[in-house]
């Protein structure tokens, strides 16, 4: 249905907050606490309580989180084309409160999970896209300042709610049991969708582009490719297709095509950052916990941490570090910021691999060891997520940004996805583990970031060719 344009902020100051943010940020924190308060007991359950092994366990925590960062495909087709962003979070977080439902209502029973995880699944991956380019909807042209900050702020939010999330799931499973645990999640996200809904005359939507670009960028591809024998010799491929599309087309496809380019070789950083769920999960099982002011943390409730750093790491970057960088002459772009995070994470699995060379051989280690590689990894991926958010949305056409924000979740589905295959290969035919395992990981995102950094780099030229 159209979408209603009637509420804009044209002529508020750049440095106001646009009226409809404070809600769309109060929905994402109450959101992303029920999502990751569900995920902070979800491996040991599975693992554990359902009796199906650490490796299983893992294999499906990380096939459905590849499911919930892959149907923002199909949720920002149904945003960019037909129901607006607002009509498309408000109904499909519907799906998501009947997912926590049934995980409360079906404790212990394996189909009941998997009906679960599917509808919370397609809620989850449904609004993503809606609500990180609803945000940058809210934002008029020329203030381009405060929608780099927003960002930010927008992913703070995220991780304040994770951070209960994380810290309280596992604390309320103890003292009542699972239902309760998956049930608590379930009203988190209801009150999320009323927060949603009280701000509904405050937001700036952009309609539905039913007659979008969407289907011409496919079109003028396809196009492109099938008539490369026309081009000429210093011609560029796209080039092409100038004498059959218009301009707009032609442009949206090659801003498309760069943005997938950078977005190549992200799922590997993925596949490192999202094992906090999984494999970190696990490690810590084997540490022996510790307190902070009564509170015991365990391998579970040690997730919370990062989420904790990454309120602390944004205003650190986004206030300190990188205006120190513009002064010093070191221009912190987008994608320099990015390749930094990559080489973070390299980073981070040599120490947790050291670490877990200590646990096999015996030693018995406090989980505190564990802050060392949280607060590395966690700054490179404030680095690359946030950083990720802003690029797709500035780069991305105004019809395509849904797609385009989909695009990026895209990549985390791809870093889950590789977790799920390294695993199930690793125990049929390597059977590499402990620090091996995690060693192996250090490797690669230190070759996949040299690639990252050749690509950047020729982005840039092109850009700036192209300017």
């Amino acid at each position: 249905m159209p979408e209603n344009t009637s509420f804009t902020t044209a002529s508020e100051p750049p440095r106001k907050l646009p009226r409809g943010v404070p809600f769309i940020i109060g929905n994402e924190a109450a959101e992303r606490f029920s999502y990751y308060g569900m995920m902070s007991i979800l491996t040991i359950y599975l693992s554990r309580q359902l009796n199906l092994g650490d490796v299983e366990g893992k294999k499906i925590v990380h096939l459905f989180a590849t499911a919930v960062y892959f149907l923002p495909l199909f949720g920002a087709w149904i945003a960019d084309k037909w129901l607006g962003r607002y009509w498309t979070i408000l109904t499909i977080s519907l799906f998501y409160c009947a997912g926590h439902g049934a995980l409360a209502l079906f404790e212990g029973n394996l189909p009941g999970v998997y009906l679960g995880l599917t509808l919370i699944a397609i809620g989850a991956g449904g609004i993503k896209p809606c609500v990180s380019a609803l945000v940058g909807d809210q934002f008029p042209p020329g203030n381009e300042q405060g929608l780099t900050r927003v960002y930010g702020w927008f992913y703070w939010s995220i991780n304040f709610g994770a951070a209960f999330g994380f810290a309280l799931i596992p604390m309320l499973r103890d003292k009542h049991g699972y239902s309760w645990a998956f049930g608590v999640p379930g009203i988190a996200m209801a009150v999320a969708t009323f927060i949603f809904w009280l701000g509904r005359k405050n937001y700036i939507r952009v309609p539905p582009q039913r007659k979008s670009s969407q289907a011409g960028v496919m079109t003028v591809l396809l196009f492109a490719f099938n008539n490369q024998s026309q081009r000429k010799p210093g011609q560029r491929w796209l080039d092409v297709a100038l004498a059959k599309f218009n301009a707009e087309e032609v442009s949206a496809v090659r801003a498309v095509a760069r943005i997938a380019l950078v977005f190549l070789t992200v799922p590997v950083f993925f596949a490192l950052y999202n094992q906090v769920n999984s494999t970190w999960v696990l490690q810590g099982e084997k540490m022996k916990p510790f307190d902070v002011f009564g509170f015991k943390v365990d391998g579970e409730r040690m997730q919370a941490v990062g989420s904790i750093l990454v309120m602390i790491w944004v205003p650190i970057l986004t206030y300190l570090v990188y205006p120190l960088s513009e002064k010093a002459g070191l221009r912190p772009t987008p994608l320099r910021r990015m390749g930094l995070g990559m080489v973070l994470a390299g980073v981070t699995y040599v120490i947790s691999g050291w670490m877990q060379g200590r646990i096999d051989a015996g030693e018995q280690l406090s989980l505190a060891w564990q802050l060392v590689p949280y607060i590395v990894l966690v700054a490179g991926e404030v680095l690359v997520s946030a950083t990720g958010l802003e690029f797709a949305f500035a780069e991305a056409p105004q019809s395509l940004r849904s797609m385009m924000m989909s695009l990026w979740l895209l990549t985390i589905a791809g870093g889950h996805f590789l977790i799920a295959i390294f695993t199930d290969l690793n125990a049929r035919f390597v059977k590499a583990s402990g620090a091996k395992e995690l060693y192996f990981y250090a490797g690669l995102m230190f070759v996949v970031s040299v690639i990252f950094m050749g690509i950047a780099t020729w982005v840039t030229k092109r850009n700036q060719s192209a300017a």
